[in-house]
């Protein structure tokens, strides 16, 4: 897997690109049957899903199959990296390249800290309170309301987030007090539109417990390689037209018409940054056997239980 640094308009570091090679599925998959959805780790569903007739939401079961695409981290290691995103991002990078059971697939990603879901947090709401109100609950069944949020930007746990008693959670609390705690990595999944935890679901609890912002460590498919190319190539025509269309007025009203650099170069730069960026839609793989298959999924997780209800 290739990976690069992305930078901001102004220079500074954003995240990572990941360039995926010889995945052509990959071990955390989502599956579609019209408007049914397995999330499938390695053959094993970890969370079924069916979006409302009306579009207004997900009534989802999760299971308790999903293994996180990290393993478990050291205190050490956490202090060795405390304060260091680009480091961090590089680790989670390793952990996702070297993972059998991750979502990385054929394609270009981003892994970024700058997750919009920090960006929604209301002045004089506490961090606890926007979290908790953030997490979509419910096991193993429950359902995400797309109006809930504006853009349905809820955060589903893939496993149950365990509560302040646990010994877990008890240990990242002296790190979230310390400012050493690991990020918390989400991935951005369309079909669902939301983030799923893959990675720091006791991370998450210590933050909310301590009432702090926890760091968060954003994935989601980019651009793809000939999409770039070609987005470049229209940008770049883009700021040519520009300045050909300065270049007239300037010969028709005088050197005083500026040459258009100053508004036509901004936009450039803008366009091909936002290309490395832009969030494109989870890729999805049709279910084999279709929505029937899905419904003997379904009755094999739920133990023959009536789901969804109503």
């Amino acid at each position: 897997m290739q990976r690069s640094d992305v930078t901001r308009e102004d220079g500074t570091w954003l995240g990572l690109s990941l360039e995926a090679e010889g995945r052509r599925e990959p071990g955390l998959c989502v599956f579609t049957a019209g408007r049914r959805l397995v999330i499938a780790q390695q053959s094993r569903p970890v969370l079924l899903a069916l979006v409302d007739r009306h579009l207004q939401g997900v009534d989802f079961w999760r299971t308790d199959e999903y293994r996180s695409v990290a393993p478990p981290l050291r205190a050490d290691t956490a202090r060795a990296l405390a304060g260091s995103p680009v480091r961090w991002a590089r680790r989670f990078a390793e952990y996702l390249g070297e993972a059998a059971g991750g979502p990385l697939h054929d394609g270009r990603w981003l892994l970024s800290f700058e997750s919009p879901l920090l960006r929604w947090r209301h002045a004089g709401t506490s961090h606890a309170a926007y979290w908790e109100e953030m997490l979509v609950e419910g096991h193993p069944d429950g359902y995400l309301d797309w109006h809930l949020h504006s853009c349905g930007w809820e955060v589903l746990a893939l496993r149950p987030v365990p509560d302040a008693a646990d010994s877990r959670v008890k240990a990242y609390r002296k790190q979230a007090r310390d400012g050493t705690l690991p990020p918390v990595l989400l991935w951005w999944v369309s079909g669902l539109d939301c983030h799923v935890i893959l990675d720091g679901h006791a991370r998450l609890a210590a933050a909310v417990a301590e009432d702090i912002e926890p760091p968060l460590l954003h994935l989601h498919r980019t651009t793809p390689r000939d999409d770039l190319d070609a987005g470049t190539a229209e940008a770049v025509a883009l700021y040519e037209d520009e300045l050909a269309r300065f270049a007239r007025l300037r010969e028709t009203h005088g050197p005083t018409v500026p040459d258009g650099t100053a508004t036509a170069g901004p936009q450039l730069a803008r366009r091909l940054h936002d290309l490395t960026v832009w969030e494109q839609p989870t890729w999805a793989w049709p279910l084999p056997g279709g929505e029937e298959a899905w419904q003997r999924v379904a009755e094999g997780v739920t133990g023959g239980r009536s789901w969804p209800r109503g």
